[in-house]
């Protein structure tokens, strides 16, 4: 076995409840990034809880933080080198992999996601990447030109879809100015870490249909009628149910977001479209959450041909698109429907109508006038209203943490019928 291994030093819980990390065994990756600062923090509040660490440095990362202030805080020597001056019994990367329970690497530059994805291995920490089957969390943290880079895009996003797990950087003050990039406080990625490692699979054996992103009605062949929504609430819901546990299928109009891995993807365009997919999946699945912006009206009559400019008014008329909704709501047995209410007066009053009429069992409320809670963005601010008309109003989150929210409220409606049966 390696030398640092060998040489581990096991953390003791000594009976403290709050060891919820005893046992666990962790790589913590640092590369070369202004935040290596924070990861000390990182270090010292895991083996507070009772982790067992052995940290890799990149070169660049020592070039901003010491492997002794590290070794110090991990209790384990720090890893730096792939062919180490003492001699190595066995294959170093190779036990390093099959060491830990999860590597996290925090900050993540953009340098080492493009190296994973292309599958690079020049140094310990890629060579371990590489061979490990272990869970990797990656916390990006760069200057926000770099973060919004289509080409660091691209490769995150293909990076999720095989089944990375990624920490999603703050907007905020960075070295050089101010935008997204920022690594989060180490308090939230030590809570990623505990929900990764210890957290239940509470919707383990469960069916959950997502719908998401905005339909298209056509009025012609080159024009339609749409919305501006983006889809990133109902693909945050489809990850975050994905991780914990379900089997999940996604229904999406439009977006320009790519589909999490590991789950069975729909692609629709109209209303109509969207409804007899849901239709087809509907009687195998335990929850619908329907987070899709679809199109109220749709054109009464398509035009087969372009409609051609004139120097007169055009009247356009529409009809009641299907309310998807209300028909399954006709149907739902046993079954949970949560639907997604946008309005931008009397939200509250409205949304309990139509929580009543459409025989939901949650509705989710949001106005998209309210800073940080519009189309498009990353943060929404909501209120969860429950069948009783019992509501819960939460702060402005990202669409990643309004997401747990309403799954932790269909799994406790899941978890009641259960019960029940």
């Amino acid at each position: 076995m390696d030398p640092e291994i060998s040489r581990s030093r096991a953390f003791t819980a000594r009976g403290d409840k709050r060891m919820i990390l005893k046992d666990k065994k962790i790589i913590v990756g640092i590369t070369g990034g202004i935040a290596a600062y924070k990861t000390c923090e990182i270090v010292r509040r895991l083996k507070k809880l009772g982790a067992q660490i052995i940290v890799i440095m990149t070169q660049n990362a020592q070039k901003f933080i010491t492997p002794l202030t590290l070794e110090t805080l991990s209790e384990n020597e720090v890893v730096t080198e792939m062919f180490p001056q003492e001699r190595m019994v066995g294959v170093r990367h190779v036990n390093l992999a099959n060491w830990a329970d999860l590597i996290l690497i925090a900050p993540t530059t953009a340098n080492i996601i493009g190296k994973i994805k292309a599958g690079i291995a020049d140094d310990i920490l890629s060579t371990v990447l590489i061979s490990t089957k272990s869970t990797v969390l990656i916390s990006p943290a760069m200057n926000v030109n770099m973060y919004e880079n289509r080409i660091f895009q691209e490769n995150m996003e293909y990076l999720k879809k095989i089944g990375y797990l990624f920490i999603e950087p703050e907007t905020g003050a960075l070295a050089c100015g101010t935008g997204k990039g920022r690594l989060p406080e180490p308090v939230v990625i030590v809570g990623e870490v505990v929900k990764i490692l210890t957290g239940e699979k509470d919707l383990e054996g469960k069916s959950i249909l997502v719908t998401a992103g905005r339909t298209e009605e056509p009025l012609d062949p080159v024009r339609y009628i749409s919305n501006r929504s983006s889809g990133k609430m109902g693909y945050a819901i489809t990850e975050a149910a994905r991780k914990r546990g379900a089997r999940v299928t996604l229904i999406s109009g439009p977006s320009n977001l790519t589909a999490p891995g590991e789950v069975n993807f729909i692609p629709v365009k109209t209303a109509l479209e969207m409804f007899k997919a849901i239709k087809a999946q509907f009687g195998k699945t335990d929850a619908l959450i329907m987070t899709a912006a679809v199109s109220d009206f749709v054109p009464s009559v398509v035009s087969k041909d372009k409609i051609k400019r004139t120097d007169e008014e055009v009247l356009l008329k529409l009809k009641p698109s299907v309310d998807i909704l209300k028909e399954l709501g006709k149907r739902k047995k046993k079954k949970i429907l949560v639907g997604f209410s946008l309005e931008t007066k009397d939200e509250i009053e409205n949304s309990k109508r139509k929580l009543k009429e459409k025989n939901l069992d949650l509705i989710v409320v949001n106005n998209p006038n309210v800073p940080g809670a519009g189309f498009e963005v990353d943060t929404n601010q909501v209120s969860i209203i429950d069948k009783r008309g019992k509501g819960e109003k939460l702060s402005l989150l990202s669409k990643k943490e309004v997401a747990e929210k309403v799954l932790d409220k269909v799994s406790g409606l899941l978890k009641r019928d259960t019960k029940k049966s």
